[in-house]
């Protein structure tokens, strides 16, 4: 049998700015976090990977390593575990004699990982740069204004707060401090039936979703029946939200202004474009991505789910995947094999930036550094944020 080759050719062309992001070009006046102390050669340097090795084998069982999907292949590689954020979070908790978590992923689930693991265990970020633009969109100032907006308006006692997995601990501990619940990508259905079920009057209470507004309108409209006009979305960069009391009054989910950069970027063209130069594709996309999206997709899902359905898809079959494309070229590359046509959505590079700041020089620094007794760029939730944060996520747990 043959072996198949890598896909490097998945119909996308990098942009000079995609270039800059994934560190193949620099901007020293503006960039941030792209330099490790010390002496290290570069990303390409193979010596690299001979001391990432070293370094994880003399760690030993102190040290595990999770890497999201969203990773680059050459940190994927040093990889315990792989997986969505809660997966990995929930993994690290699972793992009680590990004394170092190195996340690979952005640094909300960095936080999230602290907050599921015990006292004893030290969660580290290899780049502390690595953030996440839908997670910054929403701050915890911002959402307290946004609470008081609903005050005023003589809203909030009637609505339940519902953060994605995909947000700050702030915004967690938020959430569970107001009787609300987290969700993933996965659950969102039955997390917002969960929130209306806490009213008083189901059909009166309301929804505060953040930070994603796609993933908060396309559960309640596709999965739950509702309609656009049930939904508002709050600016805060406007005032009041840029919504009038009796909007608020009459909306059944208020969608905090947030979006993902990479799923955002898919369009409708996107899909149109994609059934005209492969015949009889699928369209498999992010619940993150557009409502127009979504609605002309044939399937949608959680990341973990798009792996499930190409696993199971028949050979032969074709697929276009509306997500990050560092997986969807893994992807690519691992049924190759079996005859399954898989391609990027859209023609135009979709890298998450922030998560390819987690590369193969700062994870070789992270481990060395750990190896050597040094603890580095650990990310340490307070007392107060963890608890509540954690009261959200156990809500969630508790979700039938």
């Amino acid at each position: 049998m043959t072996t198949a080759q890598p896909r490097t050719d998945l119909d996308v062309q990098p942009t000079p700015l995609a270039l800059l992001l994934l560190g193949r070009e620099a901007d020293p006046a503006s960039e941030r976090g792209v330099d490790c102390p010390g002496d290290l050669p570069s990303p390409s340097d193979p010596d690299l990977v001979a001391r990432a090795r070293a370094a994880k084998e003399k760690l030993g069982d102190k040290v595990f390593v999770l890497g999201h999907h969203y990773q680059r292949d050459e940190v994927i590689q040093f990889a315990d575990v792989t997986g969505d954020s809660f997966k990995l979070a929930r993994d690290a908790a699972a793992r009680p004699e590990a004394e170092y978590i190195v996340f690979c992923g952005v640094h909300f689930m960095a936080e999230s990982a602290d907050i599921l693991t015990s006292d004893e265990q030290k969660v580290v970020l290899p780049d502390l740069a690595a953030g996440c633009s839908m997670a910054d969109m929403a701050t915890a100032e911002q959402v307290a204004e946004c609470w008081d907006v609903l005050s005023e308006a003589g809203v909030a006692d009637q609505v339940v707060p519902v953060a994605y997995m995909n947000s700050s601990a702030d915004i967690k501990a938020f959430t569970g401090k107001h009787g609300g619940t987290i969700c993933t990508s996965s659950n969102a259905e039955r997390a917002l039936e969960w929130a209306f079920e806490q009213g008083q009057d189901p059909a009166t209470t309301k929804i505060l979703f953040l930070p994603d507004q796609h993933l908060g309108r396309n559960t309640a409209v596709r999965d739950l029946g509702m309609s656009l006009e049930d939904c508002v979305v709050y600016n805060p960069h406007k005032p009041n939200g840029g919504l009038t009391a009796e909007r608020l009054r009459d909306a059944r989910m208020i969608l905090w202004r947030g979006h993902c950069s990479v799923h955002g970027r898919f369009s409708l063209e996107s899909v149109e474009d994609v059934r005209a130069r492969v015949p009889g594709v699928n369209v498999l996309v992010h619940p993150e991505c557009k409502h127009e999206v979504v609605a002309a997709a044939d399937l949608v899902g959680s990341t973990e789910y798009i792996i499930k359905t190409l696993e199971a898809a028949p050979r032969g079959s074709k697929w276009a995947i509306g997500t990050e494309l560092n997986l969807v070229r893994r992807l690519a590359n691992r049924f190759a094999e079996e005859d399954k046509e898989i391609v990027f959505l859209d023609r135009t590079v979709c890298f998450c930036s922030t998560m390819n700041r987690i590369d193969l020089p700062h994870l070789v620094w992270t481990l060395e550094s750990l190896a050597e007794g040094t603890l580095v760029n650990r990310i340490e939730v307070d007392k107060e944020t963890e608890d509540f944060a954690k009261l959200a996520l156990e809500r969630m747990l508790a979700l039938p």
